[in-house]
């Protein structure tokens, strides 16, 4: 019989930075990539073709067009990890912050009523078309018919299934592929430079796009687990990964000192955030509550600061908390009056 107990889980204490400098942690980011140029060279050249005729020229509605949109003002980007489900819905109240997600929340963010302004996608395979619905409480045409309203920042080579079927604006973007072969078959297409850095997942495209492209400061993450639950979930909804399992993964401390499952490649991408966050100037806020980001066996590194979600938010609503008293009659000795702190 399998016991279940309540504890309060504590953050590691705060550690100067990782055992491996910025170049280091990015060599370990990078390390997967020829397998992965091989495999989607041809498809990321067909996809551009295929959404350029079906758009036309990329140029002509680029992600340019938001360039400083959220300069200085703080902005949550959402991953799909499985902490999502846990605090996502404290964004319903999220204030002057802005919300940039991975596509694949778009379904949860629907059913949950979470206010999003940019979706993200990079992917370029059939199953990005699949998880805009995958595991969600409407039908796949309803989710389709709820794009109308909503901006898609896409690469230009992500899935034309995807392009094809989504009703809301478009925006575009090009990531750099360390592989002439493939930028050159792309300039054919179309000479399109409005770069954005990605790591090699749809995170870090818009993790770039928030602190590059909108200028936004604090970043704050959530969603950003690097790992699997400690039920061994992939997601916080049903998904298709978890019909694999873990696989061939490993064992990483997490920001809470407990070991979790995750797998090389989320490890590599986890190494990537970190070697980016470690060189460039700002203010990183980890609010995942839970996962790997940051964390290594003796603590957390004290470049990332780790806060529940909603703590994060209250510093920057707190003062409605005084809105009846600094609206109302300041003359009105039986009004109700409150302070702050």
């Amino acid at each position: 019989m399998k016991r279940t107990i309540d504890i309060e889980l504590e953050y590691m204490p705060y550690i100067a930075g990782p055992p491996s400098t910025p170049k280091q942690l990015h060599q370990q980011a990078c390390s997967n990539d020829e397998p992965t140029i091989n495999k989607w060279k041809d498809i990321w050249v067909q996809n551009t073709r295929m959404n350029r005729e079906l758009k036309g020229p990329f140029i002509e509605n680029s992600a340019a067009q938001l360039y400083q949109e959220y300069l200085g003002r703080p902005v949550v980007v959402c991953g799909s990890g499985p902490s999502l489900v846990r605090n996502a819905h404290e964004l319903k109240n999220k204030g002057p912050i802005g919300v940039v997600s991975c596509l694949h929340n778009f379904h949860f963010m629907e059913d949950n009523d979470i206010p999003v302004d940019y979706y993200v996608t990079l992917d370029a395979g059939d199953i990005t078309f699949d998880e805009v619905s995958e595991g969600g409480k409407l039908t796949e045409e309803e989710y389709w018919e709820r794009t109308e309203k909503h901006t898609l920042l896409s690469f230009i080579g992500a899935n034309h299934k995807l392009i094809k079927n989504w009703r809301g604006k478009i925006l575009w973007f090009h990531c750099p592929i360390p592989s002439e072969e493939v930028n050159a078959a792309i300039d054919e297409i179309e000479v399109f430079r409005i770069p954005v850095s990605t790591g090699g997942n749809v995170l870090g495209a818009a993790f770039y796009i928030a602190k590059s492209i909108l200028g936004a400061n604090p970043i704050i993450f959530t969603g950003a687990d690097f790992s699997f639950s400690y039920d061994k979930k992939f997601h916080g909804w049903d998904s298709s990964y978890d019909k694999a399992g873990v696989g061939q993964g490993f064992r990483h401390t997490d920001v809470y000192g407990i070991k979790v499952h995750t797998w090389p490649s989320y490890y590599n991408f986890k190494c990537w955030f970190e070697s980016k966050i470690l060189v460039c100037p700002g203010i990183y806020i980890n609010a995942t509550e839970g996962g790997i980001l940051g964390s290594y066996n003796d603590g957390n590194i004290q470049q990332i600061k780790q806060m529940p979600l909603k703590q994060v938010i209250r510093m920057y609503t707190m003062s409605d908390e005084l809105k009846q008293t600094m609206t109302s009659d300041p003359s009105d000795k039986d009004a109700q009056r409150s302070l702050l702190f």
